[in-house]
């Protein structure tokens, strides 16, 4: 893992966020604890061999270009906002990051069904896993950071999709969570998520 990109990246979120929103005004001088930290915090959840990676709605970059950068996966990065998308692609010029950014909306973008998808603070569980499945591997998973509604997101999303579910806590927020999700299928449906 390279600290020293990981802080260039930081500070490129830092140099860009007054003019494009990349993160909060509250949070400009705590990007690195916040958010980078954050999303290394998914790092020790990634399954072993995994090579490849879609990370949606990837806003500022967390956590799809954070791990990215850290553990050399290649990810492709989906983001709906054409400025977000274009700071995305001009960080991973300067970084030589190994990620592709599709500037689409999440429903619209064609990918290769991948073996991970990650996403942060984009929507609820249920909505969630209706946005990744069609971008997850069958036999792949699904990391998301959850917050203290973790246990209410579950109940929602049980209504409407099986699926296994690992919880880990967060090494930053006792409040926090890492859901590792795999094995999604709509109920109703006998096979795990693929691509249609």
């Amino acid at each position: 893992m390279s600290e020293e990109r990981l802080r260039q990246f930081a500070g490129l979120v830092a140099k860009w966020s007054p003019k494009i929103n990349l993160v909060s005004k509250g949070d400009l001088a705590h990007i690195w604890e916040r958010h980078v930290r954050d999303s290394l915090d998914l790092v020790a959840h990634i399954p072993a061999g995994v090579t490849r990676a879609t990370d949606l709605g990837s806003g500022a970059g967390f956590p799809g270009m954070v791990l990215a950068i850290a553990t050399g996966i290649e990810f492709t990065l989906i983001e709906s906002d054409t400025r977000k998308a274009a700071f995305l692609m001009e960080a991973a010029r300067i970084l030589t990051a190994p990620v592709k950014v599709l500037n689409t909306r999440i429903e619209a973008a064609k990918t290769q069904p991948a073996p991970l998808v990650t996403a942060r603070a984009l929507a609820p569980l249920d909505k969630l896993l209706g946005l990744a499945a069609p971008h997850l591997a069958g036999n792949g998973v699904c990391l998301f950071p959850k917050g203290r509604g973790a246990e209410v997101e579950l109940t929602a999303a049980r209504a409407v999709w099986h699926m296994e579910v690992e919880r880990f806590a967060s090494t930053l927020d006792a409040e926090a969570c890492i859901l590792k999700v795999s094995q999604i299928r709509h109920v109703g449906t006998s096979k795990a998520a693929a691509a249609p």
